[in-house]
């Protein structure tokens, strides 16, 4: 998943719902995910040189912002694992469970919701306040 021209941040968007299984089996919306002050979205998956390159300071990062200010967080990895298998879901428990996620890992079997989000590229954030509209 890679973009040359990422779009430009659209600054109060709502979020888009989504239903989508995590590596721990259950179903996640994003009800689910969201924090009292806000909600931090990941698309992130296992190979990419980026992810693999900035996944300790994300989990760090992410752990400050669910403890010390009430952001809620998720991951969702959007790749086709059929062309990408080390992005299948044994491999993101093992990922997950060797860098201590402290936040829900979703698979988007589909890419609908990474078009829905218009995720261009991997990892790719999108911060949103308590209203659940876009901050970054």
């Amino acid at each position: 998943m890679v973009a040359l021209n990422p779009p430009l941040c659209r600054f109060g968007w709502p979020a888009v719902d989504f239903i989508l299984p995590g590596i721990d089996g259950r179903l996640y919306r994003l009800a689910d995910v969201r924090g009292p002050r806000g909600l931090l979205v990941m698309f992130l998956c296992n190979h990419c040189p980026y992810v693999r390159g900035a996944i300790e300071r994300i989990v760090r990062d992410v752990g400050e912002l669910q403890q010390e200010h009430g952001i809620g967080a998720v991951a969702i990895m959007p790749n086709d694992t059929i062309a990408y298998p080390e992005d299948d879901v044994a491999h993101m428990r093992r990922f997950a469970a060797e860098h201590r996620f402290t936040f829900p890992y979703l698979i988007d079997e589909t890419q609908e919701t990474a078009r829905a989000w218009e995720a261009v590229c991997t990892p790719d954030f999108f911060g949103f306040n308590a209203d659940l509209t876009l901050q970054y």
